[in-house]
């Protein structure tokens, strides 16, 4: 049996195809496995748990049953010069989809570029990883993980999960809202003017939105007020001097932490 015979119409996005495993290394790794192998894409994979989560930076990602690890994988994302959008577009959906599992008005607030926060403790995370294929197509892969009913202790931001929040919200509720408000901010951005939308909505949910933050890229720190998110997702800091700067890549914390 080959992968593509384990395949069925995803839940809640019947127009994407879906694979469930019990046990994998990573759900990003098996979609460019996918990839790689020639599938068309629009195809997401769930697995109950991970040995080899990772997060941003390569960071690890801590990956017990009961939580939700599932990714997207898309080939050839039009329009391709805004891929860098797709982490924000994400965002909303995984906030919108975890309201609508846990019958919720704005649970969660977003910290950027694309952490879930409930009560500043980190309640999921999105990894966008994109790979240039052998023949030529563009293969992008979505991965979220969700902290459904545990969370790691020790981690570089204080975490929570569904259930310590008196939530009861299983993983397969979830990835199904998950897949439905992801094909909607799919669709979405699609349009020409489609990200306008999605950066209103982002930042309606925006945590530190006027507060002073400490940005870490790769190369340096930088602190300011955080001011805006501009057209191109990019997070504009207005500083001291009464200049701005926009960073496209880091990390944030409120500057007195």
């Amino acid at each position: 049996m080959n992968a593509q015979d384990q395949e069925c119409p995803a839940p809640g996005a019947p127009d994407f195809r879906y694979e469930e495993h019990r046990s994998t290394g990573s759900t990003n790794s098996l979609c460019f496995e996918r990839a790689r192998a020639g599938h068309p894409g629009k195809l997401w994979i769930r697995a109950l748990e991970q040995s080899e989560g990772r997060g941003r930076r390569g960071r690890d990602w801590a990956s017990p049953v009961g939580n939700l690890f599932a990714s997207l994988l898309l080939i050839d994302p039009e329009p391709v010069a805004r891929i860098g959008e797709l982490p924000l577009a994400a965002a909303v959906a995984l906030a919108e989809a975890v309201d609508k599992a846990a019958g919720t008005l704005q649970l969660v607030s977003l910290k950027w570029p694309n952490d879930l926060l409930v009560e500043g403790a980190k309640l999921s995370g999105i990894l966008l990883e994109a790979e240039t294929l052998a023949d030529g197509r563009r293969a992008v892969v979505i991965g979220f993980g969700v902290n459904c009913v545990s969370h790691p202790p020790l981690t570089l931001y204080q975490a929570t999960d569904l259930r310590s929040l008196g939530f009861q919200v299983s993983a397969e509720r979830l990835f199904e809202c998950l897949a439905a408000c992801l094909a909607q901010q799919l669709a979405c951005w699609r349009k020409p003017d489609g990200f306008e939308s999605i950066r209103t909505a982002w930042l309606k949910r925006a945590t530190h939105l006027g507060r002073e933050i400490t940005v870490r890229t790769a190369q340096e720190e930088i602190t300011g007020i955080f001011a805006d998110m501009d057209a191109r997702g990019y997070l504009v800091l207005k500083q001291e001097d009464g200049g701005q700067r926009t960073v496209y890549a880091g990390d944030v914390f409120l500057s007195e932490a």
